[in-house]
């Protein structure tokens, strides 16, 4: 016999049925278990679909197929993604700050370089533990497919890695925790990042959103497109060509390294969020309107604006050879890539790259990091790997 102290099934479902993703739930009782023969324990999981799941039942969201039954695999790209993300695996510790360290202490960055470093450190301290909150308490729950779940599994934990590195930044270079951490509650630029973000997170982490009907279905769709095309794919795109080109000068090494294994690790999750993205327009066409994808191109554009605020925070004057109208044209280069990635109209006719350079660190296959430091080995055996 197995019971439980907690009905954990959803009001008005049918005994021993439970809908997808019920498992997703967090359950603050302990279920007591007494088996009484094997054959009783089946009553405990969830209903079984009439036969074998085929690869033809399962779905991005919305699927009454058994979540838990990772194969036949039908989206080959979602576990060729996570197997690629488990080869580059990587840790902050194993990157030597030692230069850094000492670069830091010394006189040889100016006021502005060092601004630069804080105010990068003061966003993404707090953007990726955002990313992760999004994907473990939202979206995660509302994506019906295991495969992809197993892709996302892999990310929450990368952005947590993330967010290790920027601390393990902040605590080598013995800057002022208190000061970095609340830059997203005191710096204007951040802030208003952050809420544009918010209400999207809102949507998907409450408890009573559930996707199946056409409004609540574009709601998760805008959500998914808001982190992967506008976080991932723009919000982080700044710093990254900025302590990039820190690195590209011989300057904060380590922190550069660094940034360049997240920068790899962010455009995989953009990818995967695309292909999630167009997957759902492709099995969910009703959602596709015009009046849609003229909203998303709208957000896309504040998502510009809102960048552009925060690279003339963090660069005041120009430094490194860059300056703020520079990251103007960058931004609207990126986001006529993101609009073509998801099918909508371009924003900005004819906008180009100033920083052909991010191109290569992006596109081009790697052997060891930009900055000639030092080959990784990771216990998986992967090299750098930028597909």
């Amino acid at each position: 016999m197995l019971n439980f102290e907690e009905d954990t099934k959803p009001s008005g479902m049918p005994p021993g049925m439970m809908r997808a993703g019920a498992f997703d739930a967090v359950t603050t009782k302990k279920p007591v278990v007494s088996i009484e023969n094997a054959e009783q324990v089946d009553s405990a999981l969830p209903a079984r679909t009439a036969g074998r799941i085929r690869v033809e039942d399962k779905r991005i969201i919305n699927c009454n197929a058994d979540v838990n039954q990772l194969v036949p695999f039908k989206y080959k790209w979602a576990w060729e993604k996570y197997l690629a993300a488990c080869a580059n695996h990587w840790m902050p510790q194993e990157v030597n700050m030692t230069a850094d360290i000492a670069l830091w202490k010394s006189d040889k960055l100016s006021e502005d370089e060092r601004l630069l470093v804080k105010r990068n450190l003061g966003f993404f301290t707090t953007a990726d533990s955002l990313a992760a909150n999004n994907i473990v308490l939202g979206t995660y729950r509302h994506i019906s497919n295991p495969e992809c779940r197993q892709y996302l599994l892999r990310q929450a934990f990368e952005e947590a890695i993330h967010t290790h590195a920027y601390q393990y930044i902040v605590e080598s270079l013995g800057l002022d925790e208190g000061e970095i951490f609340n830059m997203y509650h005191e710096v204007a630029s951040i802030r208003a990042k952050d809420e544009f973000l918010l209400p999207f997170i809102d949507t998907l982490t409450n408890p009573a959103f559930k996707t199946g009907t056409p409004e609540a279905d574009r709601q998760l769709l805008r959500s998914l497109i808001v982190f992967a095309c506008i976080m991932e794919g723009l919000f982080f795109y700044v710093g990254f060509v900025q302590i990039l080109a820190l690195g590209r000068q011989n300057k904060m090494t380590g922190a550069a390294e660094q940034y360049q294994y997240i920068l790899r690790d962010e455009s995989m999750h953009l990818n995967f969020g695309v292909d999630v993205i167009n997957q759902i327009k492709m099995e969910n066409p009703h959602l596709w309107t015009s009046e849609f994808r003229e909203e998303v191109r709208g957000l896309i554009r504040k998502g510009v604006e809102l960048e552009y605020a925060y690279a003339e925070d963090t660069m005041p004057r120009g430094v490194l050879g860059l300056n703020s109208g520079m990251f103007k044209e960058y931004l609207r280069f990126i986001a006529n890539r993101r609009c073509q990635q998801i099918g909508v109209d371009v924003l900005y006719q004819g906008a180009t790259n100033p920083f052909p350079w991010m191109a290569e660190m992006i596109d081009l296959k790697k052997e060891k990091n930009f900055f000639e430091t030092r080959v990784t080995e990771y216990q998986t055996g992967g090299a750098l790997s930028w597909d």
